[in-house]
């Protein structure tokens, strides 16, 4: 399979609590912890629901209700007490409350390593999440499938199967996952990756 850095894979996604995974617990291939991704975004800044008045004083006064240059000056207003509240921590009016932005977390993922070596790292387009190849799967081994982790059962079946669209921003190392899998050849779809790494194709096709 040709390494494109822009392509559509077919997607699934599975969790811990998995009877299948069950024994592994919320751990990858590596022996690290399986992780959810969390996108990278910046959430509009909500509308204040009450400002103050022209006279000083708070009134309930709805946005909705204001004309369009009544709240271009009452913006210009409200930049100005933020400004403010920069220098000067006195009083409570011109302050003005901060959303925490979500951190970014890079997901796990299990895929055939022969394909998407260990260490791969793409971002599924439609939602903006980023993953890294992690982990594998029985199920995966000669398929070009991503399985993508979700944190639960109810994540899980909300996600079902899609073709997603995908980016890959960095690929992962043949060698590195080579040498894991070759210990780890008593298990059959290990040993099809094997034979997928070291370019004997015909083998790892015959070996189901």
């Amino acid at each position: 399979m040709a390494m494109n850095d822009l392509q559509t894979v077919r997607t699934t996604a599975y969790t811990h609590s998995e009877a299948d995974h069950v024994r592994y617990g919320a751990r990858n291939a590596l022996g690290g912890q399986l992780r959810t991704s969390i996108a990278h975004y910046e959430p509009a800044p909500a509308l204040p629901a009450f400002l103050d008045s022209d006279e000083g004083t708070t009134d309930n006064i709805s946005i909705a209700l204001l004309t369009r240059e009544k709240r271009v000056a009452l913006a210009k207003e409200r930049a100005k007490k933020a400004k403010n509240a920069k220098s000067s921590k006195k009083g409570k009016r011109g302050k003005v409350a901060r959303v925490r932005k979500p951190q970014p977390q890079i997901g796990s993922a299990a895929a055939d390593w022969s394909r998407y070596p260990v260490g791969t790292t793409f971002r599924v387009l439609s939602t903006g999440q980023v993953y890294k190849i992690d982990d594998y799967g029985w199920t995966l081994a000669g398929r070009n499938t991503i399985d993508l982790y979700m944190g639960s059962k109810s994540d899980m079946n909300r996600w079902g199967v899609r073709h997603e669209k995908i980016r890959v921003l960095n690929w992962g190392n043949r060698q590195s996952s080579l040498a894991l899998l070759t210990a780890r050849q008593h298990y059959k779809h290990c040993r099809r990756m094997v034979l997928a790494l070291q370019d004997k194709h015909e083998e790892a096709a015959a070996l189901r």
